[in-house]
């Protein structure tokens, strides 16, 4: 259900919450939130909550930095884990300057732009993301360590895999909070685990990346584990990915996915750094079916984008680049841009690859375009690329690429 202010406000009264979460993300997709009292909430849809923005990652130093957040009533959700004695909600916020102006830094506002973008011409998108993350024990004094919780590999099942009851308690906080994971297993690497969601349209896509992964950490430190999204936690195993479904329809268009996958393609490069935004994520790259090359194919899992077996309304495209450090916010932004590219210029896919790029000859591979292979190369690639200094802030660009 997607609330108005007035709503939320009576549902604040006759389920007497006693905190308000006012959760937004730095820069680099982090969620952060500051907690306001009830009394608070009508200040907060009218005004705005202040905030100092100089510590938080990418929003700048100490000049300018008083920021407001806008809480979006849409959003509200009760978070299950907290106690019936004082519960809680939270809402998504947008970012604003004092004087109203739309922060630069806000990157669900970014989101938001390329949405707009779409609609103003006709089309819409959609995303559902397949979430990697691996599960590690702690040691004696709480802290994490980098052995897994269990030993099991793909699709295993117990007792083998230990993570299956972690897993339900996932789904099942994410159904309590209106969010509809659509399938779970275990991956192939030790202690590795994957929850799948439905497609939805790309706001509410992206905010749901960002609540899963509050869900998965809060529901592995319940169960005195450590959850791990990073890209590479174990450097002889299978990687994380964040493995992006994107589907695209206009009214009375013709088959789009065609020219938003060439556009993805042509694109790729200068959009590496904000979907594999650390050192860690070229250890991935290339290694236990993550893609190295620009290529594409039909059901094929050494490819950039494949073409899963779908008919109707499940037919997608799946990007298999991204990691979970990704901000969703920006991912989704830039692959919303890159397929308006390839619509409005109309590009041809190039052939498919229908071939397995991991055991392929080198006389094969020359012929295919690599994606960068270093958080160095792919920095350089957005710090030269006008498609992405039309489309970001100055300001993000920076933040990911230190110029």
């Amino acid at each position: 259900m997607k609330y108005t202010p007035e709503e939320v406000t009576q549902f604040v009264q006759e389920e007497e919450i006693k905190f308000i979460r006012l959760a937004f993300c730095d820069v680099y997709g982090k969620q952060h939130n500051v907690a306001i009292m009830p009394s608070e909430l009508k200040r907060a849809f009218e005004f705005g909550i202040a905030i100092d923005a100089s510590a938080i990652c990418g929003f700048g130093g100490e000049v300018r930095s008083d920021l407001l957040l806008h809480p979006d009533a849409s959003t509200l959700i009760q978070l299950p884990w907290r106690p019936e004695q004082g519960k809680v909600v939270r809402m998504f916020c947008d970012i604003s300057y004092p004087d109203g102006t739309v922060f630069e830094g806000d990157t669900r506002s970014i989101l938001k732009k390329a949405i707009s973008a779409a609609e103003s011409k006709g089309y819409s998108f959609a995303f559902g993301a397949e979430m990697e993350f691996y599960l590690f024990k702690i040691n004696e004094q709480g802290e994490p360590t980098k052995v897994p919780y269990d030993r099991a590999g793909y699709m295993d099942i117990v007792p083998e895999d230990k993570g299956e009851n972690i897993r339900r308690e996932i789904c099942m906080m994410l159904e309590q909070m209106g969010i509809q994971p659509e399938s779970s297993h275990h991956e192939s690497g030790p202690g590795q685990n994957e929850i799948d969601f439905r497609y939805s349209d790309p706001l509410t896509a992206a905010d749901n990346a960002v609540t899963f992964h509050g869900v998965v950490k809060t529901v592995a430190a319940q169960n005195g584990l450590c959850a791990d999204f990073s890209p590479k936690p174990l450097p002889d195993c299978d990687g994380n990915g964040m493995h992006i479904n994107i589907s695209a329809k206009g009214r009375g268009k013709a088959d789009l996915m065609p020219y938003v996958i060439a556009g993805i393609l042509e694109k790729i490069g200068d959009m590496t750094v904000f979907l594999n935004p650390c050192e860690e994520s070229y250890r991935r790259l290339g290694h236990d079916k993550a893609p190295s090359y620009i290529t594409w194919s039909a059901e094929n899992r050494s490819q950039l984008i494949r073409i899963p077996a779908a008919v109707g309304e499940y037919r997608r495209a799946e990007l298999r680049s991204a990691d979970p450090m990704a901000n969703p916010y920006l991912a989704y932004a830039l692959l919303i841009y890159a397929g308006l590219y390839g619509i409005e210029k109309k590009l041809s896919l190039p052939p498919s690859a229908d071939f397995n790029l991991y055991t392929a000859s080198a006389e094969v591979l020359a012929d295919y375009r690599k994606i960068p292979g270093s958080l160095y190369e792919a920095a350089a690639a957005a710090n030269a690329s006008e498609f992405i200094r039309e489309r970001l802030p100055q300001s993000v660009i920076s933040a990911y690429t230190r110029g």
